[in-house]
């Protein structure tokens, strides 16, 4: 395990769920951490709780990843020293509704194509250029398993996924012959805000999700997060599918737990 003490990683999305629990891992491990959402209370309660457990450094952003002028402008007015990032987690992201195609309300297609894939692309343009620079740096896209395998009302949420997996990858071919590091950490079933949203605040049906099974919880996703970014040098851990024991495939889920 290489230390990643007093290293700046930048965590989109992070005020909750994934974002908040590879908050608290990196924090553990020493690193000081640029935290990054759209919900400034919500974001500044992390804060606040990191401080007072991990004693680091951090500096917030509040920003919403689908506004490419916002990103542009805020990264690009990192104050010193915090523009030398050396790690980039790319975890904000949502999913709406699971209607078919076909009967597909456009507003939720452009709230998932503006998050999860120009979103993550707005961010990485932002900061990856100091990385070439400096020679060093590690990007960790979250995906899903959505982005290996389709399921039925998935389908826009399932192309943007795919895309995160096909953009990592080509993203590691862009970096050829540089010591950038690329990862993408995608996970099954994890119980967080995701299907709340989904489903615009439905709690119950949000419940349902995760009724009956052992779904994974954020703090077993950050744990790989940081196991990524903390591998020997020669190590790029390129892509990592994490499921829970209860689930087999994206539509496989023991619910008899």
């Amino acid at each position: 395990m290489v230390s990643i003490k007093e290293q700046i990683v930048v965590i989109t999305g992070a005020s909750s769920g994934i974002g908040a629990a590879c908050a608290k891992q990196f924090a553990q491990e020493g690193a000081s951490l640029i935290l990054a959402a759209r919900r400034k209370e919500k974001l500044e309660a992390v804060a606040a709780e990191i401080k007072a457990t991990y004693k680091v450094k951090t500096h917030l952003l509040e920003m919403d990843v689908s506004d490419r002028a916002t990103v542009e402008t805020t990264l690009a007015s990192l104050p010193e020293p915090w523009n030398k990032v050396d790690i980039l987690v790319n975890n904000a992201g949502l999913s709406r509704g699971m209607d078919k195609l076909q009967e597909g309300d456009i507003q939720n297609w452009e709230e998932m194509i503006d998050t999860n894939v120009k979103g993550l692309l707005y961010v990485t343009r932002s900061l990856l250029p100091g990385m070439v620079a400096r020679n060093q740096g590690h990007i960790i896209n979250i995906g899903s398993i959505a982005g290996h395998q389709a399921y039925p009302g998935g389908n826009v949420y399932c192309a943007t996924k795919a895309a995160v997996r096909a953009l990592s990858e080509g993203l590691k071919m862009d970096l050829f012959a540089t010591p950038i590091r690329v990862s993408s950490v995608d996970p099954g079933t994890v119980e967080t805000d995701f299907s709340k949203v989904r489903f615009r605040g439905d709690i119950e049906r949000a419940k349902k999700v995760y009724e009956g099974m052992n779904a994974l919880t954020p703090q077993d996703i950050a744990e790989i997060v940081v196991f990524c970014a903390t591998r020997p040098s020669n190590v790029n851990i390129s892509e990592l599918l994490v499921l829970a024991t209860d689930q087999s495939s994206a539509t496989m889920v023991n619910r008899s737990s």
